[in-house]
């Protein structure tokens, strides 16, 4: 046993490094996707191999050689989830005659992880959803939201868009107050009227979460109603924070924030963040310590102590 394999996996593509024991990088590349709620384990299986193969290729090292493999990817949140692409893994090293210790997890959790090299914190994904994740003194994970859109998803760009298009439709029905965004998404998607809005809002695959970044701008112009719309949903990540809080019982909470309605530079995000200020103040926000695949070399240097 001589390495160690960390993998970041997504939609469109898979992060790899390899470490020596102690988490060294001395390799790293990529692969295709690896969300095998998508595409399926066996497609999924093909690609990790091929990452493995080349790590092994390239450190001059044997299948044995690597004491842990870990992998975060999207569609793994839920651990029945994971052992399903885990034990086809498993199945499709065997057919090629190598065995390994493979282990899959959420992309969040390798985040938070990295995020904090290991140790206790807590991060704040917002983008088209929104979901916390958080580690206690104890080591134990814990999660506030990801509920998804039907139920959850407060403080994210989907709630941000829907409500901005629900705030236009009442402008149109003169139900609501005059709003810029009305004129943003003319401007946009050439909506010009009520039906107009209803076709292009319920044709095939529109992106509701693509209408927040239009509400944020309208906010930061001093539209009235988007910023009552800014202000409803900056708080709501404020409550998860709080929940977070009462879960991980420490005397202050470090976040790192993820997603880029609140990690660029705009009014939501400044918003959001003079609300944490305001109703949070043991809160340090900061800067991951190390990326996502790093996260996953602190939890196979975990697996092996517990080998």
């Amino acid at each position: 046993m001589k390495y160690l394999i960390g993998m970041d996996g997504g939609g469109t593509k898979t992060a790899c490094v390899a470490t020596d024991l102690d988490g060294n990088i001395i390799y790293h590349c990529s692969g295709g996707p690896s969300n095998f709620i998508i595409i399926g384990t066996e497609k999924v299986s093909e690609m990790l191999f091929s990452l493995i193969t080349e790590c092994k290729e390239k450190l001059n090292a044997s299948y044995e050689d690597f004491g842990y493999i870990v992998l975060g990817t999207t569609g793994a949140g839920r651990r029945i989830d994971a052992e399903k692409l885990e034990t086809a893994f498993r199945k499709y090293c065997i057919a090629k005659g190598v065995r390994v210790n493979f282990y899959v997890d959420s992309d969040a959790r390798i985040a938070l992880e990295g995020a904090f090299s290991g140790n206790p914190g807590s991060i704040m994904i917002a983008g088209t959803g929104s979901i916390m994740f958080g580690k206690d003194a104890d080591g134990k994970i814990h999660r506030v939201g990801g509920f998804g859109r039907f139920i959850g998803d407060q403080g994210s760009g989907y709630v941000i868009g829907k409500k901005g298009l629900t705030m236009v439709a009442k402008h149109y029905d003169e139900r609501g107050d005059h709003t810029l965004l009305t004129n943003l998404l003319a401007e946009k998607y050439n909506i010009k009227s009520p039906e107009e809005l209803i076709i292009e809002i319920y044709k095939n695959n529109f992106d509701i979460a693509a209408v927040a970044p239009f509400v944020i701008e309208a906010a930061g112009k001093g539209d009235e109603v988007c910023h009552h719309i800014i202000e409803e949903e900056s708080y709501e990540l404020v409550l998860h924070i709080l929940a977070m809080i009462k879960k991980l019982n420490l005397p202050e909470l470090k976040l790192s924030l993820i997603g880029s309605i609140i990690t660029t530079d705009n009014f939501f995000a400044h918003t959001f963040r003079e609300k944490v200020t305001k109703f949070a103040p043991n809160v340090i926000i900061k800067e991951a310590d190390y990326p996502p695949t790093m996260g996953a070399i602190f939890m196979a240097k975990e697996k092996i102590k517990l080998q």
